[in-house]
């Protein structure tokens, strides 16, 4: 009980100390508002833009599930596939390092034209930089099976799939889990910066569009208020994974049992 208060206590009490000095130090300093807007400002331009920042939270939230939920797919299958042959690792491994050095803001205008202004290509952004850690760590965990254990099942004579569901893909739970953390944090960036050019939506523009306009109305708390919208969903995606990674391993894996 006392180790769960601590934890929640112990981020609430820094928060309240940061905000506090983010407060004080704007309105000492006599900071103008259109450059760092106090926290109070922030949360009276949240309120009074609830509606904007509600619908602009579920379309930039809608593009970035799509492209988790692809980056998870894809990323899965396209692991289990390199890790099938050390030739078709060595040949298609360095583009799959080429999708996370690629400057999505550069390529953006290009998806625009592929797919269309709107949902298509925000959520074909988000993919294309999350889908990276997915593979990569998905592939570490096929590659780190013990050694033993694929031993055992060849003794066995098991086939090419049953070796792949009951040996390799178990083992390599953690790793896709640590993928997956990593990867949902990355939607929701990709989704903003593929909307900052290519999320146009009739009616219902999203985080990302509401940045933009607030800049260039040096509206700045309500800039503030947007990105903190689109913080609160990459951390619920986060949440929602980690939920997952905890329910898959708690029973069996060491960084989840309890001390």
């Amino acid at each position: 009980m006392r180790d769960s208060l601590e934890r929640v206590l112990a981020p609430l009490g820094a928060l309240v100390l940061f905000l506090g000095a983010w407060e004080g130090l704007t309105r000492g300093l006599a900071v103008p508002s259109y450059l760092v807007p106090p926290p109070s400002a922030v949360l009276t331009a949240a309120a009074s833009e609830a509606s904007l920042l509600l619908v602009g939270a579920i379309t930039t939230g809608r593009a970035a599930l799509i492209g988790f939920a692809l980056s998870a797919v894809l990323g899965v299958l396209l692991a289990i596939l390199l890790a099938a042959s050390r030739l078709i690792e060595r040949a298609l491994y360095p583009y799959t390092v080429f999708l996370q050095t690629v400057p999505v803001v550069a390529i953006a205008p290009l998806l625009v034209v592929w797919f269309g202004p709107g949902l298509r290509a925000v959520a074909v952004s988000a993919f294309i930089v999350s889908v990276f850690p997915v593979i990569a760590n998905t592939l570490a965990g096929l590659r780190s099976v013990d050694p033993a254990l694929r031993d055992l099942f060849r003794l066995y004579t098991a086939s090419r799939w049953a070796r792949l569901f009951k040996l390799e893909l178990p083992s390599a739970i953690p790793e896709l889990v640590t993928g997956l953390r990593v990867a949902s944090g990355l939607a929701v960036i990709g989704t903003i910066v593929g909307e900052f050019v290519a999320g146009f939506s009739e009616g219902s523009p999203g985080l990302g569009i509401v940045v933009l306009s607030s800049y260039r109305q040096l509206r700045t708390d309500l800039l503030f208020a947007a990105v903190l919208t689109a913080s609160g969903l990459g951390l619920a995606l986060f949440a929602s994974v980690n939920l997952l990674g905890t329910l898959l391993l708690r029973r069996w894996h060491a960084s989840e049992l309890q001390p």
